[in-house]
């Protein structure tokens, strides 16, 4: 779905372009967008990039650790001002590059998705207590 409107508002672009500047030039700058729409695609909503995430580890209430698709791991902190919803969770990420990382329910199974929605909100993950560990 995201792909799809990633491509979609790029062909539009594309579409706008090549009724503005007509000729060679507005054709190569609108298939140039095109392709540029489709790589984006790719790299942000399919996540087939070799920097995509896969596994989002919590490190305490303020990092994660994420490992990556080629298997590489980048430690980051999270900022605070995290946006959780039913739906969705946006982590600001601070290091090592500045983003925003988002997890929609569908990339996760419903118990990981409500642990990570409690972690973002809360800083933690629910537990039970030391003393009622059996022994």
């Amino acid at each position: 779905m995201l792909a799809a409107g990633i491509v979609g508002a790029h062909l539009a672009a594309a579409a706008g372009v090549a009724f503005v500047l007509p000729g060679a030039a507005g054709w190569t700058i609108a298939v140039l967008l095109l392709a540029l729409g489709m790589e984006a695609a790719r790299d942000r909503a399919l996540l087939r990039a070799r920097h995509s995430v896969r596994v989002i580890e919590l490190h305490g209430p303020q990092a994660v650790v994420l490992v990556l698709a080629d298997g590489r791991r980048a430690a980051s902190a999270v900022g605070p001002e995290r946006w959780v919803t039913r739906h969705c969770v946006a982590l600001p990420l601070r290091a090592p590059r500045r983003r925003t990382f988002l997890v929609t329910r569908a990339m996760l199974g419903e118990p990981s998705f409500r642990l990570l929605r409690l972690w973002a909100r809360w800083g933690r993950v629910p537990g039970v207590a030391a003393g009622q560990l059996p022994a």
